[in-house]
């Protein structure tokens, strides 16, 4: 059981206060802060003491990995976690299916594209499906709203632009996925200038309805949304997308959970974000990295996603957010009582709040916030002392 210290990333999109705040810094940050992960992955690597976690698991996996985990992922650690934060919107993105993956890096690869390439669309060859929970409010765009929502959304914002492409739509309920993918695909590939027409539109139409007090809640925030994003990133394709989707508000404590293929921009807010250990993003718009719509459009799902949040379950001080995939657990916990931590895999706790002590055998460790603990898995029990300090215990 060691410190662990996380590696920062910093990104244009990221918060200058938000992760400063978190460690109790009483000064913005210089530059802004977007993510701080805590795992083995080649492209981040956190630290215990002096050496990279990747490295320490390199030199003894079964140590600490412990053999089953091994005997299910080989000798890497299956997650990254990760502290996630936004003071501007993330691209509009979508993460591969694990073949999907194999067989992008393997294509790049054998293409000479270097890892660090600007335009490199696969790190790795892993899936990437992601837990976020919010610890401040938290804004994101997360599935395609259902079809049937999205026509009642374009009938009030009355845009005659948008109508001319109503016509391409089936509109029967069997054939959602089908609408929904000829929409997006048309709109995100339209020439520039019609692009602007479209846009340009759909902005001054929606400046409209929200001057009408009788606009229902979620058509206002929807229509916020897409004004917010133009005013961001002016004529940008991903203004479209984002017409499409869900737009969440999750509250601290809340949880969202997006599978391969499905479209996503976090929009803003601090939250705590651990994923299958893969750094691959296709994106569509919203940035200024690098954009493949095609193979965006390859790997999405088209299938609507009514609501993506994770309802957690109550176990004494912790709250666990289930989800379908076996590479990772998160349980969030307010330590107002002890927390036996019983383990036969790596096991990371992560404090966002206060300061945490952890036990295990003769040993003690103190975390403080914006830290980490890295408990491999031949350690005992660790026990988390009730300090009212707020934790995540990340396992497998």
């Amino acid at each position: 059981m060691e410190l662990l210290t996380g590696k920062l990333r910093h990104y244009p999109w990221g918060s200058r206060e938000l992760i400063a705040q978190l460690r109790g810094d009483q000064e913005a940050s210089d530059r802004p802060e977007a993510e701080l992960w805590f795992g083995a992955h080649p492209g981040g690597s956190a630290t215990v003491g002096d050496a990279a976690l990747v490295d320490v698991i390199a030199a003894d996996p079964a140590g600490q990995l412990g053999e089953r985990v091994r005997a299910r992922f080989g000798d890497e650690l299956p997650f990254l976690l990760k502290i996630l934060a936004a003071a501007e919107p993330l691209s509009l993105q979508a993460h591969p299916t694990p073949e999907q993956a194999a067989d992008g890096f393997q294509r790049e690869n054998a293409l000479g594209i270097d890892l660090a390439a600007d335009n490199r669309n696969y790190k790795d060859a892993n899936h990437k499906p992601e837990l976020i929970v919010a610890l401040t409010e938290f804004e994101a765009m997360a599935g395609f709203r259902p079809l049937a929502k999205t026509l009642e959304l374009f009938d009030r914002l009355g845009s005659t632009e948008v109508e001319r492409y109503l016509a391409m739509l089936d509109r029967s309920p069997e054939r959602e996925a089908a609408d929904l993918r000829v929409l997006f695909t048309t709109w995100i590939t339209i020439p520039g200038g019609s692009r602007s027409t479209l846009i340009d539109d759909i902005v001054a139409s929606a400046a409209q309805q929200l001057a009408d007090p009788q606009l229902p809640d979620w058509m206002r925030e929807e229509l916020s949304n897409v004004v917010e994003l133009h005013n961001r990133y002016p004529n940008d394709v991903g203004v479209l997308g984002a017409l499409l989707l869900n737009k969440f508000t999750l509250q601290p404590g809340e949880g969202l959970y997006l599978d391969a293929g499905e479209l996503h921009a976090y929009v803003s807010g601090l939250g705590v974000e651990i994923m299958a250990n893969s750094d691959n993003v296709l994106r569509g718009g919203l940035t200024s990295k690098h954009v493949d719509v095609p193979e965006l459009v390859r790997v999405l799902r088209f299938e609507s996603l009514a609501d993506p949040r994770v309802i957690p379950e109550r176990n004494g001080d912790c709250l666990h957010f289930p989800t379908p995939i076996d590479e990772f657990t998160l349980r969030q916990c307010v330590l107002g009582s002890a927390v036996p931590v019983e383990h036969d895999g790596p096991v990371i706790v992560l404090v966002t709040d206060g300061t945490a002590e952890l036990t295990c055998d003769d040993q003690q460790l103190t975390v403080p916030a914006g830290t980490a603990a890295w408990v491999p898995a031949t350690d005992g029990t660790v026990t988390l002392q009730p300090t009212g300090a707020t934790v995540f215990i990340a396992t497998v």
